[in-house]
Order: structure tokens, then sequence, then C-alpha cells
């Protein structure tokens, strides 16, 4: 039984090698005492993603941003989100403290709706914004997404590459969810051990490459290379190793040393992988305190913005703090927010 599993690990391992390396990130969750929980994760990526803070308030009216039958929701919390292009939500933190990261999944397959389909569709772009702006909990995440009101259309990003992604949820509790589309259908991982999630394979197979790592254990050996299986296997090893601490400060520089370990180094040449794709930027939310740190790989220092220092509240404005420019930030940086239209969707053609 014990070499069936072996070979069929390796089987995995062997098929990752094939995995195109051009967008790798990986995401981790840290569970410490007295409710610190954290989530990192780094966006890696081939190109400039021109990426900027916004933050949102209750009460906007949206859609998303895939034809005329697109589904369309009012923003019941404020959040904090960190665009790509200018045209999609890629990362944030909501008021209740409900983070959401996507991660570039190159297996991805998108619902093919039937012609008296119910559920309405939404653009990959305004995925993650619809569930910041609808629910408090992953609990509540899980249930309502698991009833299918929506499904996922693909589009193209506007530097000419897949928009397949992931989507991961977690919330001040330490509850985790991880949402796929494999083969067509909605596949839901929901619980606080679904701490980690990197890219391609699809991610029960990176239970089962994880599975086999934890056999012989972070201290004899780790995988060191950029594919997505190392990143999953470091990842879920350091972050459990690490010590635990109610004390933030320590909490948060022991996670961004984690997601360090698992990045890519910036403008990285690898043979044979031309397309590998260098770490951007990093992000660290800390659930308890509503505290975003924001990490650019090209600056030399790390701010953050605390949510409780936003004013969310319905009819206020959306405001963007501009990083596309190369600004260096310290500390807080809540009262750098300026007043700015919203951007709009990438949008996909829906039914």
């Amino acid at each position: 039984m014990k070499i069936k599993t072996t070979l069929a690990v390796l089987a995995l391992g062997l098929a990752a090698l094939s995995i195109p390396l051009s967008h790798a990130c990986t995401r981790v969750v840290y569970l410490g005492p007295e409710g610190m929980v954290i989530t990192a994760r780094s966006m890696d990526w081939q190109s400039d993603l021109g990426s900027n803070l916004w933050s949102f308030p209750r009460g906007m009216a949206r859609d998303g941003a895939a034809g005329p039958n697109s589904i369309r929701w009012t923003s019941r919390y404020g959040s904090v989100i960190a665009a790509a292009f200018e045209a999609c939500s890629a990362d944030g933190m909501n008021e209740k403290g409900l983070v959401a990261n996507l991660l570039y999944l190159t297996e991805s397959i998108y619902p093919t709706p039937a012609a008296n389909d119910a559920r309405k569709p939404i653009s990959v772009s305004a995925w993650l914004q619809y569930a910041l702006d609808n629910y408090a909990t992953v609990q509540e995440a899980v249930t309502a997404l698991r009833a299918e009101p929506l499904y996922v259309v693909a589009v193209a990003t506007p530097d000419g590459h897949a928009g397949s992604v992931h989507l991961a949820l977690s919330d001040p509790t330490g509850d985790s969810a991880i949402f796929e589309y494999v083969g067509g259908k909605l596949v839901i991982h929901h619980g606080r051990e679904y701490q980690v999630m990197t890219n391609s394979p699809i991610y029960d197979q990176q239970l089962a490459l994880a599975a086999y790592w934890q056999q012989i254990g972070g201290t004899v050996m780790l995988p060191g290379t950029n594919r997505a299986a190392d990143r999953f296997t470091r990842a879920s090893f350091y972050i459990n190793a690490i010590p635990k601490t109610s004390k933030a400060p320590e909490a948060v520089a022991s996670v961004f040393s984690v997601i360090r370990n698992c990045s890519v180094p910036l403008g990285i040449s690898t043979p044979g992988q031309p397309n590998i794709s260098s770490t951007l930027w990093r992000t660290v939310s800390d659930h308890k305190n509503l505290r975003y740190y924001f990490e650019s790989t090209r600056s030399p220092s790390i701010f953050w913005v605390d949510l409780t220092s936003l004013d969310f509240k319905e009819g206020a404005s959306v405001k963007r703090l501009k990083l596309s420019d190369g600004a260096i930030l310290a500390g807080n940086a809540a009262d750098k927010f300026e007043k700015a239209e919203a951007f709009k969707f990438l949008t996909a053609e829906g039914k």
C-alpha cells in the first residue's frame, strides 16, 4: 500500500513538472493563540500589474461585468483591496475581517450554462469583490456560494493571459475555504485545516503531495524549487513550525518570513522556463486587528492600512492609494487614500 501511495505521489510530482510556471502565487494562514489569525499571500506575475489599493464603502451598486444577465448586488461591507490592471480585485480584506485571495490555477474549467440556467454570470475579475461585499464569515460564504447563485466566466487579462484562478477565503475564527472550478463544476474545500494554497495542480492533488512530504518531515528535507507543489510543501511546514504568539508584531513578522520563503526572486531567469514569474508584492492581513499590510518587492519599506481608520459608511467616497507610480510608504497609510472614481471590472462574455 505504501509503495502504491508513493508511486501515485511521484506521478503527481512528475505531472507538476510539466505545468507552466508563468503565474505563481502562494497563500498561507497562521493560527495563533487568543484569536491571532493572519493570512499572507504573494502575488507573482510575469508583467507589471499596475496594482493600487482601493477603499470601497458599503452601499455600492455593482454588477458582475458578464453581460446583461450578470448578477447584481449592493455591497453590505466596506473593504480594502489590491487591484490588478485597475480592472480586477485580486486580494483584500473587508471590515468584518474576511480576507479573500485570488491565485492562478491553469486547470480551471468554468461552467457552460444551460439555456434555462438559473445562475447568474459573474466575470472572474469581480468574483473576489463579490465575496468581500457580501459575506462576513467563511461559513456564510460557503453556505451561500454552495447554492450557486452565480457561475464564473473567464476573461483574458490585459496582458493576454487566461484569467484562470481559484479563490481562497479566511476569517477571524481561522476558518478557511478554497473555491475551484474543476471540469466545469464548483468544488469547495472548507475547514481550518486548509491553511495553504498555491497554484497547480488542483487542490485535491496538492493535498496528496503535502501528505507525502509530511511523512518525510520538514526538518529532514524540503523541496526548494519555485514550482507550486514545492511552495505548497514549504509553506505548510513553516507556517506550523514558527512560534505561536498572541503578540501581533511578532506574529506578523513571522508570517512575513514564511511568505517571503515562498516568493520568487525579482527578475529571475531560469533556463527552460522563460515565463517564470517574479513576486511583485506581498500582503499580510491581521484579521484580529483589521490591519492590511502591503509590501512591494521594489520598495525598501512595508506599510499598512488600519481598516478602522477608513470611512466605510454608505455614501462615503471610493478612494484609491496610488502605488503604481512607485510611491514609497511606511506606517499606517489610511490617510493617504484619495477620492477616485471606482475602476470597472474587466468584462467577460456571459449568457
